[in-house]
């Protein structure tokens, strides 16, 4: 059986633009590496940690906005969909753009994990590569499952060169373009 990757996808992108569109609103899609991935409903702390993070951002960069949810086109020629759990840009970047933006302007894909099987694939493996393809100069993975925070920077031919993981309770400096510094001692309430 041949694998599905963006080489060989399992849809065209239109069609999977279309079937997101007619999912409920208790089901979110993605398609990441050709493949159609529900991406699951966030719990309560994953929830709290994105409010968390959103209020970090306002504070140190209030000429920036993390926009939670916004579907970004990424992957090999931009043939994938995906919904980072924060986009963080300059105010007004996804105006007009549509439910799936380009990624011109992002300056950091945020995921945050869930307690899914899918996790270790979807949010370590596919889509960093993706992110990186796109060109989104950080991602930051806040890991509930092993309390820690990854940030990968120097997106290079669809994968980051430099990634640091760093334990719940220190702090963690965002590089530039991002520029925030992270107290990260919070986050241990939130985990698992």
């Amino acid at each position: 059986m041949t694998p599905m990757t963006s080489d060989r996808p399992q849809m065209s992108i239109k069609d999977f633009e279309e079937l997101a569109g007619r999912a409920p609103e208790t089901v979110r899609l993605e398609f990441v590496n050709g493949k159609v991935q529900v991406k699951p409903v966030p719990d309560g702390n994953h929830g709290e940690i994105v409010m968390w993070l959103l209020e970090q951002c306002m504070q140190q960069r209030p000429d920036l906005r993390l926009y939670p949810e916004q579907g970004l086109k990424v992957d090999a020629y931009r043939q994938g969909r995906a919904r980072p759990d924060g986009s963080l840009a300059p105010r007004e970047t996804f105006v007009g753009q549509g439910e799936w933006a380009e990624p011109n302007g992002v300056l950091m894909a945020v995921e945050v994990t869930s307690n899914d099987s899918d996790t270790n694939r979807r949010d370590r493996v596919e889509k960093p590569a993706g992110y990186a393809e796109a060109g989104i100069p950080v991602y930051l993975l806040i890991d509930r499952e092993a309390c820690s925070i990854t940030v990968h920077t120097e997106p290079e031919k669809g994968m980051y060169r430099s990634s640091t993981t760093r334990p719940f309770g220190v702090v963690v400096e965002l590089p530039a373009p991002v520029g925030i510094t992270l107290e990260t001692e919070k986050l241990k309430d939130y985990a698992g």
